[in-house]
């Protein structure tokens, strides 16, 4: 006997993914360019130019044992040090090499940090609708509880659904903004009310309640104000980040996970970092790509043709009478389906060979979430598909 469970995820894709393969077959049939697929959050920038050069230049100038070779389990020294200065300068902050664990992108971060704060089955990791669908399977399989706070209309920070949510089982909340599917930005004002809470709720509680960021679309937004650093708010705050999306490396799984410094037991925490890394047979992250990310520490993402989709998008769709909250960041809309139903708008559209995503594994079954990292032919290719589904299905 094996375990069903397991078998359950190996052969059950995220609504997600099973709709990427979709459109993978279907362009076998009509060609690639009629397939318009807004399903995968997959970046359509290039690395920047500075990733490329970084690569060449370390391959070329270094024996291939420094580039190919093991780093420690926590990640080359250099490495560490130029995150750290990096979130320093920007934030006010005095981290040092020793707050930060390198890791395989933020799944793995996410996975490692449930790990290391689970102690038993009975802890719960509150999410917040709408949320990006493999927290439930990297939370269960790290032997907690998700608990789910709904979303609100807008997706903004459902606090009222947050203080319904914490009990003496909580171990943590996790949070995602920009968001996944959402786009959305918490304020500041929204994560000080957050974090004035938390502080109010472990004083009455007599426990540490931590709050995770998974933050890999932070560098990605559209305004000039930057997104809230939450370790300035709340001191037990851990972030799970990547460059997967900020220097277009979703194949390279290059991440991290920081404790920050005020947190309780910092080094207790940064101890069962390290250790549930361990056991989930993390080794290292791939030392070429820490070398990479040593050197580019400081290099912005190119967000002209993200920003230039979004707006095509959001203008003409709430034009034509979609309710969509508007994006301050990464690459996503979230799309009210005219009648409710995302799953039998997502089919209707799959009949023009348009791919969106429903919302059911979002948290939500109506709405529906349209990746625009894409060409933005395919934007403006779609728009009379929109058009003719929302006169078809309102």
């Amino acid at each position: 006997m094996i375990s069903q469970e397991m078998i359950k995820l190996g052969t059950q894709r995220s609504v997600i993914r099973e709709l990427f393969a979709y459109g993978l077959q279907r362009a076998e049939v009509v060609g690639a360019e009629n397939v318009l697929d807004f399903s995968l959050g997959n970046p359509s920038v290039p690395a920047p130019k500075e990733v490329q050069e970084a690569i060449i230049d370390i391959v070329k100038n270094n024996d291939p044992m420094v580039y190919h070779g093991y780093s420690t389990s926590q990640g080359h020294a250099g490495c560490r040090k130029a995150i750290a200065a990096n979130l320093n300068k920007r934030s006010d902050t005095a981290y040092s090499l020793n707050d930060l664990f390198i890791t395989c992108g933020a799944a793995a971060s996410l996975c490692i940090t449930f790990r290391a704060l689970t102690a038993s089955a009975e802890d719960e990791i509150i999410v917040l609708a709408p949320y990006f669908p493999e927290y439930k399977v990297f939370i269960e399989g790290q032997g907690a509880k998700m608990k789910l706070v709904p979303a609100r209309n807008d997706m903004k920070l459902n606090l009222g659904g947050i203080k319904e949510a914490v009990n003496k089982n909580t171990k943590a909340l996790l949070i995602n903004s920009p968001n996944n599917p959402s786009g959305v930005v918490y304020s500041k004002e929204e994560i000080k009310e957050l974090a004035d809470y938390l502080k109010k709720m472990q004083q009455e509680l007599g426990q540490t309640i931590y709050l995770i960021s998974d933050e890999p679309y932070r560098e990605l937004v559209y305004n000039d104000e930057p997104v809230p650093f939450i370790p300035n708010y709340y001191d037990n705050t851990i972030i799970c980040y990547s460059w997967s999306k900020s220097l277009s490396l979703p194949g390279e799984r290059i991440g991290y996970v920081l404790v920050n410094d005020k947190c309780d037991d910092n080094q207790t925490v940064m101890a069962a970092v390290g250790g549930a890394a361990r056991s989930l047979g993390y080794v290292c992250a791939p030392t070429l790509f820490q070398l990479v990310i040593e050197k580019c520490i400081d290099v912005k993402p190119n967000l002209e043709v993200y920003k230039k989709n979004r707006d095509i998008l959001y203008d003409a769709l709430t034009e034509m009478g979609y309710n969509v909250a508007k994006p301050d960041g990464a690459f996503y809309l979230f799309i009210e389906a005219p009648n409710g139903d995302s799953k039998q708008f997502s089919e209707k559209a799959k009949e023009h060979d348009v791919l969106v995503v429903p919302g059911t594994g979002f948290g939500t079954g109506t709405h529906i979430r349209l990746s625009y990292c894409v060409d933005t032919e395919k934007c403006e290719k779609a728009l009379p598909v929109f058009e003719k589904l929302i006169k078809e299905l309102k």
